[in-house]
């Protein structure tokens, strides 16, 4: 028999600890949002068009290439190669550089893109420089001076 003298108090267990993960979820998304959005804010830097080594491996320039023997393309925001002002389409494009070649075979290629055109624009001014002929292209950008 129990003594009635002795209190026993019985307390209810503790819940069990519940360990949620929607805020680690929540803190990925964040993250990922960030990395996409800053993502497309990269430097050309990243992808090298040219190799340090191909400087060194080319032949010395002779006198028939001028150094005025260039063409500078440059791309706009809206995705349209210019050259001197003038817009081109990628055929027409094409069918100037192939034309240039013929008469220079040694011409430099230099394309220049704005900091909001796509570089898709890019990939493509360069693919029809190189089908045209081109194998002097060297994609170029404007350092700020600090």
């Amino acid at each position: 028999m129990s003594d009635p003298s002795v209190v026993t108090l019985s307390r209810p267990k503790p819940p069990k600890a519940v360990i949620s993960l929607v805020p680690m979820i929540d803190v990925m998304l964040i993250l990922l949002v960030f990395f996409m959005v800053t993502s497309t804010y990269l430097n050309l830097d990243m992808i090298p068009a040219v190799d340090a080594g191909d400087d060194s491996l080319s032949q010395p320039q002779s006198a028939e290439t001028a150094p005025g023997s260039a063409v500078m393309i440059r791309i706009g925001a809206d995705g349209l190669p210019t050259i001197r002002g003038r817009a081109f389409g990628l055929s027409d494009l094409s069918r100037m550089i192939a034309s240039r070649l013929d008469a220079d075979p040694n011409l430099r290629i230099l394309i220049l893109p704005s900091g909001a055109a796509d570089m898709q624009a890019l990939v493509s001014v360069m693919d029809s420089a190189t089908q045209a002929g081109a194998r002097n292209v060297r994609v170029v950008r404007l350092e700020a001076l600090e």
